[in-house]
């Protein structure tokens, strides 16, 4: 039996990070992630979890602090926000490589400068190649289903990676949502007991090294093995998502297709987006125009042969990045798309969107816009490669 509430996407992350009861969590407070941990600070000072909470001198020292004690042996977790995360940095990669099963709630804002502290995906599409599994939330649901499976994923004995969970500042963050939750003691049998995977660094009987020195005789076999690692990560989040789906009611896999099926035309985005972009294809099906949507939910690793296949029979493809990545040639998402679709025989004509920079809304208007641009590439009456910036003033550059 599940109970429907209306939480805001930081109250549901606390909630489930209650539920998970982690040994430790160790955290340093960054708008517009600092109600997660401030909620469950709550939780910890009032006995209702038995997690040990670290409060540090800075994000920096949350993640340092966290991984010492995964590699003591202990279930610990931390949440963080652009600086927060980009002050993470040399630590990100760290845990990644040390194997570690973290997880940590991301809650996207824009990185400085100028200083802006409302959500756009330019903090984790900068770590996205640190070795961390992203996994990405629409909405509240999500945000708090997401989280609880992290767990599982990140301690699968075959992956033994850090996870990020990622939802959009204040978009998702500090919206209100109904959503169902599952009770304790549910999530506690789901996630199970934490089980160390190896010796650590308690374990006197067991000595290990962590933090070893490896140069050229060792380093290469080391990230060999981080990267096989993430590719095992692969079935894992299927299974987990299909077994999660058995005990909520709600199954999650690496894409979520709307109306893709039949579709000529389609636009690709993640997160809290893909709301406005659904409401936009409804329309345009009553108007019989053939659009779709595809709402990527794992970006790393990066489910490529799952988005082939539901993106190569169309026409013309509109990718929407919340990010750029300052080359000239569109954002992350944008080239990854690009890349999983060249070995396509007949493969779409795709676009690029920049939209949504710190934090600038995105109305029905502006999809509807890029629906419009897309039938035209599909009609073979506008350039294939083409980087736009959606709803910017132009004449202010």
């Amino acid at each position: 039996m599940q109970e429907r509430i209306a939480l805001t996407g930081n109250e549901a992350m606390a909630l489930a990070l209650k539920q998970i009861n982690p040994d430790v969590v160790a955290a340093y407070p960054i708008t517009p992630a600092t109600e997660i941990v401030q909620l469950f600070s709550s939780y910890a000072a009032n006995g209702m979890v038995k997690t040990e909470f670290v409060a540090v001198e800075s994000e920096h020292s949350a993640l340092s602090a966290v991984l010492g004690a995964s590699a003591a042996g202990a279930r610990a977790l931390t949440a963080t926000s652009s600086q927060g995360l980009a002050y993470m940095f040399e630590v990100l990669y760290i845990a990644a490589s040390y194997r570690l099963p973290l997880v940590m709630p991301v809650v996207n804002r824009a990185l400085s400068g100028p200083i802006n502290i409302h959500g756009d995906h330019s903090d984790s599409m900068g770590v996205r190649d640190a070795g961390w599994i992203q996994i990405y939330a629409e909405d509240t649901q999500e945000a708090y289903d997401n989280l609880i499976q992290a767990v599982r994923i990140a301690e699968d004995p075959a992956v033994q990676l850090p996870v990020m969970v990622c939802i959009d500042g204040f978009i998702i963050s500090h919206a209100l949502e109904n959503l169902e939750i599952m009770a304790d003691e549910k999530v506690q049998e789901f996630v199970g007991p934490f089980t160390p995977r190896r010796p650590s660094l308690l374990d006197l009987d067991h000595p290990v090294t962590v933090g070893p020195l490896a140069l050229f005789d060792y380093y290469m076999e080391i990230k060999r093995g981080q990267a096989e690692a993430m590719r095992k990560a692969k079935p894992v989040i299927k299974e987990v998502g299909q077994e999660y789906g058995r005990w909520s009611g709600r199954k999650y896999s690496f894409l979520e297709p709307y109306q893709l099926a039949e579709a000529e035309i389609a636009v690709v985005v993640l997160s809290s987006t893909a709301g406005t972009t659904r409401v936009v294809v409804d329309e345009l099906r009553q108007q019989g125009i053939r659009a779709g949507l595809l709402k990527p939910r794992v970006y790393r690793p990066f489910p490529q042969q799952e988005i082939k296949a539901a993106l190569g029979h169309l026409k013309a493809i509109a990718v929407l990045d919340r990010a750029d990545s300052f080359d000239g040639f569109g954002g992350p998402l944008y080239k990854d798309i690009r890349a999983a679709l060249y070995e396509v025989p007949d493969r779409p004509r795709i676009i690029n969107y920049i939209f949504g920079l710190g934090g600038r809304d995105v109305g029905l208007d502006d999809i509807r816009s890029v629906y419009d641009d897309l039938a035209q590439v599909a009609a073979g009456e506008a350039p294939e490669f083409s980087i736009r910036y959606l709803g910017v003033r132009e004449e202010a550059l």
